[in-house]
């Protein structure tokens, strides 16, 4: 609007009146301005009406009118706004004849000059609405709201309105917690806790949100734990988050400290600034639903979830989310059901977060199921007279049509007619003798309607209609024999068009094929399906074939027999336009067929693989340019779009030969969003409305001053930013425009890009991976595959100079053997000599410097390589041949054809003479006599490929032998024993262990297996092997452990075997004797509880030795042990040796608190509770926890021995880790024994203070060390690669042996033990004696200070001085326990 010359201010004025009398107001903005000079005072003469832009309806008893009003002056502005605030409201009409009373005036909007414009802003409370601020120029504002609420300021007031409106109230429902104890009375209202909180916090809300615009009030509503949350609810217009920060920062100024409010845990959650809209509002089952949510706060930050099922809704088949920005004012997020079930139904919840602020929006649906109403059977006379099929749906929804179908043995259409206004279809028939024979009398026509709604949903209603001929017999057993007869005389071959050519009078029965109806129309990359149903299901063959007679391979497609009749469904998973044509379903019944067509359309898309993105990730200055394309290798009509976010970007074609490329060069200053990076997508659309998203090009939007490198190639980038290339698209030789593929790495070095990594793949070999891709979704495999090896072979000889330097060319060699082993066919062996020439190439001496480059960028291509072989040897079909062999320098193949009468043993040899290797393959004729006839064994042998497979999982046994492959083309049930021999290669190096490439290993990468696997035969010369399975095979040699057939190995065994032996009846022994003596050895506490804890070691040491060498005995004798058997074998081994280990930890804890703590006594039973705790609480956890972690996916214990498995979980340091804690406490405690034995005492001599240290550390060294498992020590030595095997003889020595220690130093060296067995067993004379010696020994005690021994240990539990501990007169505590504490080692 353009004021007079003179006004230099605008103001609008909200006025709200009620009237009695009917109001006929022009809706149109009429402006009377009116000018108010300085002479005239506001309030002299009344304000008149100038514009009226809203309106009531004339039934309306309140209306609502904006003024306008212009004056001069702008100092008039405060004395008409303190005049209006002066007025006191409702302001009465006429007091005669009331007509209208005056409620309230607001001013709204005041509009000033700003040089040569007009900025019109609206008061306190009030904001332009948001489509104004959609359609006008704003701007700069004061106050700010969230993004999207509208805006306070735009340029020029809008003509035609609307203006400024009154900000609406929100409630907002916000938390806050205070990191203080919950405490029960914060529940009780009525408390003076609760009373006390609520008032203190209230009180600072209230100083703190009063700043909010808008602001109403505050309440706190509760609080609930953890720590302490606290909720209450705000009332205010809705504030920004900038504002809201900062009065939340207000609100913990002003409240005391004590409550330690936790500023980061604001949250603020309303729920009425959300529109939620359910389109259809009526739903049915298998309708397509849109929920919407729209807000005017600018965030994508949404999340769905469905109430009663307790569901966080994600993008999947069924649902799909989508969000984004309107015109940078809206965010909408729209979440689309397929197909809705009334599963679906409930409540459902759209939340958008923005900072601390939850916008939620809940909305409930109800799905209804369609019900149609019809007569489910009708019996027609075929007189030629009308007769009706009526359907009606109970449900009144806007059906978009009504479909009829019919399905039987003859074909009697009828004329529909539909009602849509009143749900009823019928279906008009008029069947005459014609079209019923008398033979036909009886048959019974199916005939559907169905209701479609327009939104998908589909509900149907079966009618059978039984056709009567005129004049036929009633007699039921007269109808079925016509029918039958009819049936016998007629073979038909049948089409889609219903139509029947009679091809014989043969006694064979015809089948009746029903095609998927619908036109089948899709887009390159789409799936589709055709299903064929017959009524007959005794045929002989059912195939497919195209129109030009290829046969459709039978991967594509599925066969299933029913009771009365057959189906058989055509599924095309990614279609391309090799599908586009005419396909034939037949049924094949003897010598007559029953065929099917239908046509299939295929629209040109290119799909995601073959969409060649640059740049895959580049950085772009804020205020800079980039080009950004999408290539394919065709010219077709699409629309291309290049898409970041909410925005899009029309691209412009370029065509360059048979490459189309779509471009557009982005800037950076189109977007605010510097120091973001943003993913941008091409959006592809073809002429079906289909349309393909190509993968994300990555933007890094970066300041100008942290770049360093420049290239018009790559970019810019910041000192260390690695981007990556597609070839065709680099520097790289050859690159620019021509048809390589692979990628480039570079990195940004100083000022310059290096090149760091070429996986680039040559022009050949890259045709040759994109045809193979094709290859494997194209219908017509059988035929193009013969060719396409032989290509393979040749192209790879041609560039076989350029694979020494490639890494991505040998890659994508790999890929294409192992896409094309994939194809579900027969290989003959033409094929088959094609595929080794490949891979004797590839496997060449001089490529394996370029395979150790694809091993350091972890790629499992040899796996791969392996796995292709077998794949390809198991579909070979040898045919007449009888045996087909191939032999080069890097790969040879052998193999034999099974036949029915007498099979012979299966023996090949192979020899490498370059490699000094060889290897033999022995299969017995008894194992081959129960494979079905005709069946093919193939064994392929590689001397390089053990050089580049990976080393077993631990990294210290490596393959240098053959690895041989044997396949067998029919799938093998039974355990299959196979016997290979190796020349044993290096026989310095150590054992020798069978094993096998289990793909399944290391995550599906690979890896050496020794499962059902065992070395039969080794010697200096050669290793047999005997394995109970079939495929790659080789030997490991280990450096590490020594060979089980060398001496060394015979003599560990022997070691482990008698020192268990002797541990275990050394251990029982130890039981006994423990119950023999108890009551005389357990006197005091300290005494108690140590022979509790050297029972226990017993006890636990005990039985973990008699399982381990039950199952030891097992393996070793080669006897598969049940893996139920094992798991449980393992689960105990784990928990006794375990528990043995926590016994001896309780020990040691024992004598450190009597050594440490003289003067803390603790009663017995809660010593004995925290032993047993330790003791078996401990390690049963562990146990359990172990097994219930890994025994759900199989990977509790080892694949070849029952014990914790170490490759592929790690389960193993769930013993190792608390066995080695435990040992190094232990070993901490006996340092501190050593320590207070060396602590010297008063009064004695330095010789006699020496013998007497050596002999107490010694005996302390003696007897410790095997009743606190610190001969596992050396067992960290044997983890390590290349230790010394004098440390396993060690370990082996010590820990085979220690229950014969733990009897000798923990139960019969103790002098107490020995006395009470003297007393138990001796000789009355024997007896007499020692009780002399005893009373000798009483007079002078071993404690007494007067002995040097005893001085000694004496210091050990830290008293000195030359008093004598013995004497009645010295009973102090101190003295008790240092006594007890040496009990522990005596």
């Amino acid at each position: 609007m353009k004021s007079p010359r003179r006004t230099t201010l605008c103001l609008m004025l909200l006025v709200i009146y009620s009237s009695q009398a009917t109001l006929d107001l022009n809706l149109e903005a009429i402006v009377h301005p009116l000018i108010l000079h300085e002479r005239e005072l506001p309030g002299e003469e009344p304000l008149r009406q100038r514009r009226a832009v809203a309106t009531g309806s004339p039934a309306a008893e309140e209306y609502t009118v904006d003024v306008e009003i212009s004056v001069e002056n702008a100092s008039f502005l405060e004395p008409i706004k303190a005049y209006l605030n002066s007025l006191s409201f409702p302001i009465q009409g006429n007091s005669t004849d009331r007509v209208t009373d005056i409620l309230s005036i607001q001013v709204t909007t005041v509009c000033r000059p700003a040089g040569s414009e007009t900025w019109c802003s609206c008061e306190t409370g009030y904001k332009w609405p948001q489509e104004r601020c959609l359609h006008n120029i704003t701007c700069p504002e004061h106050g700010s709201s969230l993004p999207g609420h509208g805006c306070s300021c735009l340029k020029g007031l809008p003509p035609k309105g609307p203006f400024c409106q009154l900000q609406r109230d929100v409630t907002l429902r916000m938390s806050v917690r205070l990191n203080v104890g919950f405490q029960e009375d914060l529940r009780n209202i009525s408390s003076a806790l609760y009373r006390s909180y609520k008032t203190d916090l209230e009180t600072a809300f209230r100083k703190g949100y009063s700043i909010l615009p808008g602001f109403r009030w505050v309440t706190v509503t509760g609080f609930r734990p953890g720590s302490v949350v606290v909720t209450y609810d705000v009332q205010s217009t809705t504030p920004s988050v900038e504002l809201m920060h900062k009065a939340n920062e207000q609100v913990i100024q002003n409240l005391n400290q004590t409550y330690k409010m936790d500023y980061n845990s604001f949250q603020a959650v309303t729920s009425n600034e959300t529109k939620f809209s359910v389109i259809p509002q009526v739903i049915f089952e298998g309708d397509t639903v849109t929920l919407s949510c729209e807000n005017e706060v600018l965030s994508s930050n949404v999340s769905w979830h469905h109430v009663e099922r307790h569901f966080d809704i994600q993008n999947s088949s069924r649902f799909s989310i989508y969000t984004f920005v309107l015109n940078n004012m809206t965010s909408v997020s729209s979440l689309t059901i397929y197909n809705i079930t009334q599963r679906d139904a409930g409540e459902y919840v759209c939340k958008l977060i923005l900072d601390i602020f939850e916008y939620e929006s809940r909305n409930r649906i109800s799905v209804m199921p369609i019900r149609i109403l019809a007569n489910e059977e009708m019996k027609v006379v075929c007189d030629n007279s009308p007769v009706s099929l009526s359907c009606c749906a109970e449900n009144n929804a806007n059906w978009s049509k009504v479909e009829w179908k019919q399905e039987g043995k003859i074909n009697i259409p009828g004329n529909p007619e539909t009602d849509i206004d009143s749900g009823c279809s019928t279906y008009t028939l008029k069947a005459d003798g014609t079209q019923v024979p008398s033979g036909s009398s009886g048959t019974t026509v199916v005939y559907t309607c169905e209701f479609v709604s327009a939104h998908g949903a589909r509900g149907s209603k079966d009618i059978k209609v039984t056709f009567i001929s005129v004049g036929a017999n009633s007699s039921p057993g007269r109808e079925v024999h016509e029918v039958l007869r009819h049936v016998m005389e007629v073979s038909t071959v049948q089409s889609t068009t219903g139509n029947s050519v009679d091809t014989s009078k043969a006694q064979e029965q015809q089948a009746n094929l029903t095609i998927t109806p619908d036109p089948i129309s899709v887009s390159e990359g789409q799936n589709f399906s055709i299903k064929c149903i017959s009524d007959v299901s005794n045929y002989d063959e059912v195939y497919w074939n195209t129109s030009a007679g290829i046969k459709i391979y039978q991967r594509f497609y599925t066969t299933r027999r029913y009771l009365h009749g057959a189906e058989s469904v055509l599924t095309v998973k990614t279609s391309t336009r090799e599908w586009n044509g005419t396909y034939h379903c037949i049924f094949r019944y003897s010598n007559s067929y029953s065929i099917a067509t239908k046509d299939v359309t295929v629209h040109p898309l290119p799909l995601v693989s073959n969409i060649m993105v640059d740049p895959l990730e580049a950085s772009v200055s804020c205020s800079g340019f980039h080009l950004i394309q999408c290539c394919i290798e065709e010219d077709e009509d699409y629309k291309v779009t290049f898409h970041m976010g909410s925005l899009f970007f029309l691209a412009a074609k370029e065509v360059n030969r048979n490459q189309v490329c779509y471009k557009h060069n982005f800037n950076a200053n189109s977007v605010s969003w510097c120091s973001r990076s943003i993913d941008v997508f091409c959006h592809f659309t073809n002429a079906a409305n289909n349309s393909v998203w190509s993968q994300s090009m990555k933007l890094n939007l970066v300041p100008g001053e942290n770049i360093t490198c420049h290239d018009p190639i790559l970019g810019v980038g910041e000192p260390g930013k690695v981007v990556q290339k597609l070839c065709q698209f680099s520097k790289a030789p050859g690159g620019t425009g021509s048809p390589v593929g692979g990628t480039v790495t570079y990195t940004c070095v100083g000022s310059q890009w290096k090149e760091t990594r070429n996986n680039c793949i040559s022009a050949p070999i890259n045709s040759l991976l994109l045809l193979a891709k094709a290859l494997i979704q194209s219908p017509s495999q059988e035929e193009k595959l013969p060719t396409y090896l032989r290509d393979l072979s040749a192209s790879t000889d041609q560039v076989k100079h350029e694979i020494l330097s490639s890494p991505g060319s040998l890659g994508a060699i790999i890929n294409i053997l192992d896409l094309l082993s994939t194809v579900p066919m027969q290989v003959n062996s033409e094929m088959m000599t094609h595929v080794l020439s490949t891979v004797n190439i590839i496997l060449n001496k001089p490529v394996l410097s370029t395979w150790k480059v694809l091993q350091q960028q972890h790629t499992n291509q040899s796996s791969q390589l392996l796995h292709s072989v077998e794949r390809f040897s198991q579909a070979l079909k040898l045919g007449d041949n009888p045996a087909l062999s191939f032999s080069q320098a890097n790969v040879q193949m052998s193999s034999m054809v099974i036949r029915p009468s007498h099979p012979k043993t299966y023996e090949q040899r192979f020899v490498f003479s370059e490699a000094d290797l060889w290897g033999n393959v022995v299969i017995d004729r008894c194992q081959l006599g129960d494979l079905q006839p005709e069946s093919s064994v193939v064994t392929v042998a590689f001397p390089t490929l053990q050089a580049i497979l990976a080393q077993d999982v631990q990294k210290r046994n490596f393959a240098n032998n053959l690895v041989m492959t044997t396949t067998i083309s029919r799938y093998i049930t039974t355990p299959f024993r196979i016997s290979m021999t190796f020349k044993n290669s290096s026989p310095s190096l150590g054992e020798a262990k069978c094993v096998f490439w289990n793909f399944s290993l290391a995550n599906h990468t690979g890896g050496w297996d020794s499962s059902g696997c065992h070395v039969e035969e080794s010697n200096e010369d050669n290793i047999t092997c005997i394995c109970d399975h079939l495929t790659s095979f080789s030997v490991l040699m280990s450096a590490d452990s020594p060979d089980p057939g060398s001496l060394l190995g015979i003599l560990l065994d022997i070691i482990s075997y008698i020192g268990l032996g002797f541990s275990i009846l050394s251990l029982a022994a130890c039981l006994v004797v423990e119950s023999v003596v108890w009551k005389s050895v357990t006197k005091n506490r300290t005494s108690y509880m140590r022979h509790v804890c050297i029972v226990n070691i017993a006890a636990s040491l005990l039985v973990a030795d008699t399982w381990f060498i039950v199952v030891a005995a097992i393996q070793d004798s080669h006897y598969v042990l049940c893996r139920t058997a094992c798991v449980a074998a393992t689960f105990f081994i784990h928990f006794f040796y375990l528990s043995g280990f926590f016994w001896m930890l309780t020990l040691g804890l024992m004598l450190f608190y009597r050594l440490v703590f003289i003067l803390h006594e603790a009663s017995k039973s809660t010593q004995k509770a925290i032993a047993f705790f330790l003791g078996y609480g401990c390690p049963l956890a562990i146990a359990i926890i172990t097994v219930g972690a890994t025994q759900p996916r199989g990977v509790y214990t080892r694949k070849d021995i029952c014990w914790l498995n170490w490759e592929d979980t790690k389960a193993l340091l769930a013993f190792v880790i608390p066995a080695l804690i435990i040992v190094v406490v232990n070993v901490t405690i006996t340092v501190v024994v050593i320590t207070k034995i060396l602590r010297p005492s008063i009064g004695d001599k330095p010789c006699k203070q020496e013998k007497s240290s050596l002999f107490q550390i010694g005996k302390s060294i003696g007897v410790l060390t095997p009743l606190l498992g610190l001969t596992w020590g050396f067992g960290l030595a044997t983890v390590f690669p290349g230790t010394n095997l004098v440390f396993h003889i060690v370990f082996a020595l010590l820990n085979a042996f220690q229950g014969l220690f733990i009897l000798l130093f923990g139960c019969l060296w103790d002098l107490k033990v020995q006395e009470a067995l003297l007393n138990k067993f001796s000789l009355s004379r024997w007896s007499s004696q020692h009780s002399k010696s005893t009373s000798i020994a009483s007079s002078t005690p071993v404690f007494s200070m007067s002995s040097p021994i005893s001085r000694r240990f004496n210091n050990l539990f830290g008293k000195t001085g030359t008093y004598n501990v013995s004497t009645p007169e010295t009973t102090s505590s101190s003295v008790e326990n240092s006594s007890s504490a040496y009990s522990l080692l005596n």
